[in-house]
């Protein structure tokens, strides 16, 4: 029994780790509160995770480079809590610096970015699974746009997490990619928890969107499905690239990332 509750906390810490990078230490320093108060994890857990990720890792992060993306902000906010609960809303200053900027080309129509999975507060090189390039605080991926039946832009989203709902499900290459051997590339319609489905993807504020990424000078890339590169005319700019088979369809989201 006692070898059962320990590999129960390993797996624990395991989980917690690769989903947080930081909920592993967590848990290990909510046991030793437990214990030393002796009172049930069920309320020194949430407690000393909250502590964790509203102050104290948010005044840490910044000694590694990484800053904390607005959570509660009406120009740049996420898609789900759950990106900032589990710490993957941190980013460099400067990305966070061009997201501010960014937002600015949307605040006369009163919509805001939407970001999705960014990086981890601490540490170049560990993943952010399930993604191939989120280790740095250079990366983040960013929701589309969206407008209503009745065609007025809208800060809802088609899906709870901002992935898996493709704007066109007959996408070439996805296509190509699948037919090659690449199984993954669309398993982000797993994903797709489907909360608003009368949207239909905003054209013309997404490309707004993406030319105002674009116009920041530490942009480096900015991945979207080759499709949507020629449909919203954007075919001029050298900095939107295909991300390869072996990552998953961009026609749900934006990748984008600084030098």
């Amino acid at each position: 029994m006692k070898l059962l509750k320990i590999l129960g906390h390993i797996f624990i810490i395991v989980v917690l780790t690769v989903l947080t990078q930081i909920g592993g230490l967590i848990w290990v320093i909510a046991l030793v509160i437990s214990y030393w108060l002796k009172c049930k994890k069920r309320y020194t857990f949430p407690i000393t995770y909250l502590a964790f990720n509203l102050i104290l890792i948010p005044l840490i992060a910044p000694c590694f480079g990484r800053v904390q993306l607005p959570v509660f902000d009406s120009a740049i906010k996420p898609q789900s809590y759950f990106y900032a609960l589990a710490f993957r809303n941190y980013v460099t200053p400067e990305l966070k610096y061009n997201l501010k900027d960014a937002s600015t080309d949307l605040m006369y129509l009163d919509i805001q970015i939407n970001y999705l999975d960014a990086n981890f507060p601490f540490f170049d090189g560990f993943p952010l699974l399930p993604h191939l390039s989120h280790n740095d605080g250079k990366k983040v991926d960013i929701a589309f746009q969206y407008k209503t039946a009745d065609g007025k832009p809208t800060n809802k989203k088609p899906s709870l997490l901002g992935y898996g709902n493709y704007v066109n499900l007959e996408n070439p290459t996805n296509n190509y990619c699948k037919s090659k051997g690449f199984w993954q590339y669309d398993i982000t319609k797993y994903l797709n928890l489907n909360i608003n489905s009368d949207l239909a993807f905003d054209k013309e504020n997404t490309k707004t969107l993406i030319q105002g990424l674009l116009y920041r000078t530490q942009n480096e890339k900015l991945f979207i499905e080759p499709h949507l590169k020629e449909e919203l005319g954007l075919k001029s700019y050298s900095e939107i690239r295909f991300h390869g088979c072996q990552a998953v369809r961009h026609d749900d989201h934006i990748h984008l990332q600084i030098k």
